[in-house]
């Protein structure tokens, strides 16, 4: 990685229904790579059909999208950037209109009108994400992300408000991270050593537990060959949700952990130059650039040539969106943020 810059994976809506790669999201991305991220990472990427999140969403579980994702991959690496996909289902989260069936979840919940997933079919689930996996080395990529944050099906299986299983995907923590450390031992069995292998969690919100999470971050550390922790804290700046964590920062909590030769990066409102630095002083190995992206496709030249770099101030206009290598469908997602694009 030629630098400590990554670009977050960000929700775009840009490519087909049929998961199929858009030039749209292929432009999007490779304005980043060529702006200077030393690693480049896509939009969550769905391993089944039934686990599409929302309209637009680039796929990875069916051979047919394979040609977009070899194309994509090589022009991310052609800028010598890490080109990584993030591999993702989203459960209950699912929107019934987009996938044609109820959604799946660890268990049925009457108010997401979500129907339990069999103890077959959570091997199944188990298999695709591990197949994702092999299909995206095979396409050229330099690895692969997990997403298990984000109330998302691997945050649905650890979460205890959510998971109420009685086999041995739910109940204690062991069980209900197992799901998670099976796809990340399955991945590294097969895909080998030099693939690059990462897991992004987030500590609070949809039922996660400060202490739960940090045991799962110690455990994936300690006992599974990975090679990042990507922890998504919604604020890197932020205190704990819970009372009995505030006695430090919530970035400080994971800052403690001894991470051994395991990289790790933290996202959430990291805007500035002076943000970027603050953060990778306080430990952390490289930064996740998720709003600042953007806003300046090349934030990790500006950054780097300017220490005190601000991103120009919202809102903007969507001329200057487009500019920065956004489509109409991208842009027309990010009006749902508040003062972001100019009425």
């Amino acid at each position: 990685m030629k630098n400590r810059f990554m670009l977050a994976p960000m929700t775009n809506t840009q490519s087909h229904e049929d998961g199929k790669l858009s030039d749209e999201e292929f432009n999007w991305l490779i304005m980043r790579a060529k702006g200077g991220f030393g690693l480049t990472m896509t939009c969550a990427s769905h391993v089944q059909f039934v686990g599409k999140g929302f309209p637009g969403q680039l796929g990875i579980y069916d051979d047919s999208q394979f040609e977009g994702h070899q194309r994509l991959a090589a022009a991310i690496k052609a800028h010598d950037s890490l080109a990584v996909i993030q591999l993702h289902h989203a459960g209950m989260r699912s929107p019934e209109d987009l996938i044609g069936e109820q959604p799946v979840c660890p268990s049925a919940i009457e108010k997401y009108n979500t129907r339990a997933l069999s103890l077959t079919e959570v091997e199944q689930l188990r298999d695709d994400f591990i197949a994702a996996a092999v299909r995206s080395k095979e396409a050229g990529y330099d690895g692969v992300e997990v997403h298990g944050a984000h109330g998302y099906i691997l945050t649905q299986f650890l979460s205890s408000n959510i998971n109420a299983r009685t086999d041995r995907y739910g109940g204690s923590l062991e069980n209900r991270a197992r799901l998670l450390f099976e796809i990340v031992d399955g991945i590294r069995e097969i895909c080998g050593t030099d693939f690059l292998l990462g897991v992004r969690l987030s500590p609070e919100r949809f039922g996660m537990q400060l202490a739960e999470i940090k045991t799962v971050c110690e455990q994936l550390i300690n006992e599974h060959d990975m090679d990042f922790l990507d922890i998504s804290l919604w604020d890197v700046f932020k205190q704990p949700e819970e009372v009995g964590h505030q006695d430090k920062s919530l970035l400080q909590h994971f800052a403690d952990l001894d991470f051994k030769d395991v990289k790790w990066t933290v996202a959430g409102k990291i805007n500035t130059g002076q943000d970027v630095y603050k953060i990778l002083e306080a430990g952390v190995d490289f930064v996740s650039i998720g709003r600042s992206a953007i806003l300046h496709h090349d934030f990790p030249q500006q950054v780097l040539a300017n220490p005190n770099f601000e991103p120009t101030a919202l809102p903007v206009t969507e001329a200057y969106l487009h500019q920065e290598g956004l489509s109409d469908k991208f842009v027309t997602y990010m009006k749902r943020w508040p003062n972001f694009v100019m009425e």
